[in-house]
């Protein structure tokens, strides 16, 4: 454990993420007056707000008045300046003075001081810095559209955010791509579309998302269909004046759906949505084994312009230790009968730092997949979840070192560049091995519009289907959002709720 007190309550998110990125295996305990938790922590952090800028003026005591007094718990101690003091284990490591009334500003020097400590005590470097946002690449990208060169850009975010060469190289060169792919699309009429089917033949050891196994909902998949077409219907008359630019139904895993579910599914979505400014129409197949050449044909037939057939990785005993079901011969196989079916762009998923795996597995995986050669790629780091079994299972299964899962970041990213792959897209999420980020590749026209407008944040996506989230985003650059209930019987139960949630959002 370790233990982290505040002055006052302030900026706990982002002391909170910093810590944890240095020390992913352990408890961060965050308080500011609370009561703590008991326990021996590895150490204990204090972080003093001393404010001056914004305390309450009053008469000095020796003019007749009360004595001045402070925010942040400072009783009458006048400061003279605005500042932060971090304490480690009672000793004083850094003192940086502020601006409380800019807080932006007071965050970054906050962080870049915690960095410092933190840092000092590991003896080691985070590869994006202060960073611990789930979009690092929006920064480069709005520097970009103000017409800032990359060397302006690159400075900015060594100096700010202490972001390593590597990385800030790579989230400019993916930024400049995502405004060249980006161009074609119109932010203001436009708009996305997602379908979530949140059914699983079984639930993977480190999976976090709003899935159910298809076997015991067998009985409703039905009633649940039904939903959700209710739901496309309001959708599609509420955005009739709008150009929907991309589909994208996820999951969970689609194709656990029967061919004839799909077919009645993707008929639907043609009955309600005007498909003549539709630039890309994707299904998350994912799970080698929930996919036969039926549900593949229904798919071809319906016009699905890019698949996704994910075999996290080519090692058989890992997908047996994390509960995947299918072997390694089903993803060929599957992959196989795509390309003979005429799909011309497939992307795969990988995971690297999957239990017991190491960066020999990792190259091999990549080995299996030039052979295959798909489309694209994409890479993802693990990020070990609360609600995942894996977070329970961390002493049977530890993570991998940051050096081992930066190794195995280099030898993916190494392989699809001899795939011919470029990077297109990056996300980051919490608590990943080694601190690294999930990065889409792809070959020359094989990238994903809608893994773009997720991350970037441009356009508005209407979300239907259970845990799903629409965001409205307005010209002003203003985004709104509302989510769907995650279970699959509340979702039934209170779809009414669920449109009407939906023409909050979306009606003016």
């Amino acid at each position: 454990m370790i233990k982290v007190k505040l002055s006052e309550a302030n900026f706990e998110y982002d002391i909170h993420s910093l810590v944890k990125a240095f020390f992913p295996k352990e408890e961060v305990q965050v308080t500011a007056g609370q009561k703590e938790d008991s326990g021996e922590p590895l150490f204990t952090l204090e972080i003093r707000y001393e404010i001056r800028s914004l305390r309450e003026c009053v008469p000095e005591k020796g003019d007749g008045g009360a004595p001045e007094r402070s925010f942040a718990g400072s009783g009458t101690e006048t400061f003279p300046e605005d500042r932060i003091i971090i304490f480690l284990d009672g000793a004083e490591q850094v003192r940086t003075a502020v601006n409380y009334k800019d807080r932006p500003g007071t965050k970054n020097r906050l962080k870049q001081s915690l960095y410092q400590v933190l840092s000092d005590y590991t003896k080691r470097t985070l590869p994006w810095g202060t960073l611990t946002g789930i979009r690092p690449t929006k920064l480069p990208m709005a520097f970009l559209e103000e017409g800032r060169e990359p060397g302006w850009i690159r400075k900015y975010m060594r100096d700010t955010y202490f972001a390593s060469e590597e990385k800030i190289d790579l989230s400019i060169e993916i930024a400049e791509r995502e405004l060249t792919l980006l161009q074609k699309l119109d932010y203001e009429e436009g708009y996305s579309l997602y379908i979530g089917i949140p059914f699983c033949p079984t639930t993977c050891l480190y999976c976090s998302f709003p899935s159910f196994p298809v076997g015991k909902w067998a009985g409703r998949v039905g009633e649940y269909l039904e939903a959700l077409e209710k739901e496309i219907d309001f959708t599609a008359d509420v955005m009739k004046e709008k150009k929907l630019n991309a589909i994208y139904i996820g999951g969970g895993t689609p194709t656990t759906l029967t061919a004839g579910e799909l077919d009645k599914l993707f008929t639907k979505l043609e009955q309600a949505f005007d498909f003549s400014w539709l630039l890309e129409y994707t299904v998350e197949a994912g799970r080698p084994d929930s996919i036969t050449r039926e549900k593949l044909q229904a798919m071809k037939q319906h016009g699905i312009t890019r698949i996704s057939i994910n075999p996290q990785t080519m090692k058989q005993e890992t997908l047996d230790r994390i509960g995947r079901r299918h072997t390694t011969e089903q993803t060929i196989e599957s992959f196989f009968l795509a390309r003979e079916l005429g799909f011309d762009n497939i992307n795969m998923d990988l995971i690297l730092g999957l239990p017991g795996e190491t960066a020999s597995d990792v190259e091999q995986t990549m080995e299996h997949l030039k052979a295959l050669a798909p489309d694209s790629i994409t890479v993802h780091s693990l990020a070990v979840k609360r609600a995942s079994r894996l977070r329970l299972l961390l002493e049977e299964y530890p993570s991998v070192s940051a050096e081992e899962m930066g190794e195995m970041v280099k030898r993916a990213a190494c392989g699809a560049e001899e795939m011919g792959q470029e990077p297109y897209y990056l996300y980051r999420q919490k608590n990943m091995a080694g601190n690294y980020e999930n990065v889409g590749y792809a070959a020359a026209g094989k990238a994903g519009i809608y893994n773009i407008l997720i991350m970037e944040e441009k356009q508005t996506i209407v979300a239907c289907g259970a845990g799903s989230v629409s965001k409205r985003v307005y010209p002003d650059g203003r985004i709104e959002r509302c989510e769907n209930v995650k279970d699959v019987a509340s979702f039934i139960e209170r779809i009414d709720e669920m449109i009407e949630r939906k023409r909050k959002l979306l009606e003016d």
